[in-house]
């Protein structure tokens, strides 16, 4: 059984997918992009303006579903250009300060709204 969870601090989806999605104890929350969901505005000004709103936006999709950062077991990242991958790096620490999740990062030749940094998540729920 899955139970489609829907936080409206965080971007509505831009597609045929739901926010996050919770399943025998875990939460798996789609890629997030830097769209404030206040104003539908996509922050771009710098990488780290823009990570840094991509990961509020993962932050409340988790609140909603009881969660923090702590029960996160696993990301992925989703970088435009891995040239930035230590601006990246530099404001995804601060969100994970201790026992980090597994993660992979991935190079892209391009993301929704031509971001450059997408990430997912998923979080350990029961």
């Amino acid at each position: 059984m899955k139970t489609i969870l829907n936080s409206p601090r965080a971007p509505q989806p831009i597609g045929p997918y739901s926010q996050a999605v919770k399943a025998n104890g875990f939460l798996f929350i789609s890629g997030q992009i830097a769209i404030e969901p206040n104003t539908g505005n996509f922050i771009n000004s710098d990488i780290k303006s823009e990570t840094r709103q991509v990961l509020e936006n993962i932050k409340a999709i988790l609140e909603t579903a009881g969660l923090n950062f702590s029960h996160v077991v696993k990301s992925t990242l989703f970088i435009k250009d891995m040239n930035q991958f230590k601006e990246i790096n530099e404001i995804y620490e601060t969100y994970f300060p201790e026992q980090p999740p597994a993660r992979e990062t991935v190079e892209v030749a391009r993301l929704p709204k031509d971001a450059g940094v997408e990430i997912s998540v998923v979080a350990c729920a029961g």
